[in-house]
Formats: C-alpha cells, sequence, structure tokens
C-alpha cells in the first residue's frame, strides 16, 4: 500500500488539496496530478530548465523539488501567465519573434524572463543571457529568445505592465 501525504499547494492563483506519495516531485503533481503540462519534463536532473516554474517569484526546476517543499508557497506555472485569455507581454513577444519554434524550452525561459523582469525592469542584453543560463534550446539559438524578452520588457515599460 502507498502511503499517502494530504498537501495543500497554491498555484497560478488556485488552491489544491491532494494526497499524494511524499516523494513525488513538484514537477509530477503539476502534469500529472493538477493537468498542468506546460511545466515540460525533460532531463530530470536540473539541468535543462524545461521544468522551470517560480516558486514565490523565483525560478526553480522542479524535477528536483519535492511537491511537499511547495506548501505555503506561491507557485506560478505557464498557464498562470495569461490573464482572461489575454498573453502575458512575455509570451505574445515570444510568439512574434519565433523564440517558441518547437516550444519545449519556451515555457521555462519565459518564466526565467518574468523573474528578471519583475526584479529588473529594463535589463541589459547580457542580465537577460545571465538569467536564462541553465536553460537548454535546441531550435533557435537564443538571439529570438534574448529579442523577445528585451522588446517585451520595452513593451511592457511603455504600457507601464508589472510583469
Amino acid at each position: 500500500m502507498k502511503q499517502l501525504l494530504p498537501i495543500s499547494l497554491n498555484v497560478n492563483g488556485d488552491s489544491y488539496d491532494i494526497a499524494i506519495p511524499p516523494w513525488r516531485t513538484l514537477l509530477e503533481v503539476l502534469r500529472e496530478n493538477l493537468g498542468l503540462t506546460g511545466t515540460k519534463k525533460s532531463c530530470l536532473e536540473g539541468q535543462c530548465g524545461a521544468c522551470t516554474v517560480l516558486l514565490d517569484g523565483k525560478p526553480v526546476n522542479s524535477c528536483l523539488l519535492l511537491a511537499v517543499e511547495a506548501q505555503g508557497k506561491e507557485i506560478t506555472t505557464i498557464e498562470g501567465l495569461a490573464r482572461d485569455g489575454v498573453l502575458h507581454p512575455l509570451q505574445k513577444a515570444f510568439v512574434e519573434h519565433g523564440a517558441i519554434q518547437c516550444g519545449f524550452c519556451s515555457p521555462g525561459m519565459a518564466l526565467a524572463a518574468k523573474a528578471l523582469l519583475d526584479r529588473n525592469p529594463n535589463p541589459s542584453e547580457d542580465e537577460v543571457r545571465h538569467a536564462i543560463v541553465g536553460h537548454l534550446c535546441r531550435c533557435t539559438g537564443y538571439f529570438q529568445i534574448i529579442e523577445a524578452i528585451r522588446d517585451a520588457a520595452a513593451e511592457m515599460a511603455r504600457k507601464d505592465v508589472q510583469a
């Protein structure tokens, strides 16, 4: 018999009470229990960034974090960026710049970028590059991603939108 542990998670502003084995990762719970498949399962070693989510506004590899450790924290997934069916400026810029191509790394990249823009709304190119270190992309060559993040920052500044 599997031992199940009741936990409460706050994901994208919604509360979830679930019972899980205590060894389940946040990645597994998001995808398999909550159906939030925007968080990608890839290396399972914290090397690629595909599973990145925001935990209290900071990017974390959800494949390395036990779900029980995320209790009492605000979890944001890529699904939580859009509001009322309107894409977040970062999501829109990723589409416009072709920074999503296959789309596998995009959710983690966008969330890392959001964390950057939350603390620095006008980052330099070097700061953008540093923010996405640890996020592997095999499609874009990173140029489109960097341009998308910088353009989203400029658009948000023009419209006075908070990241």
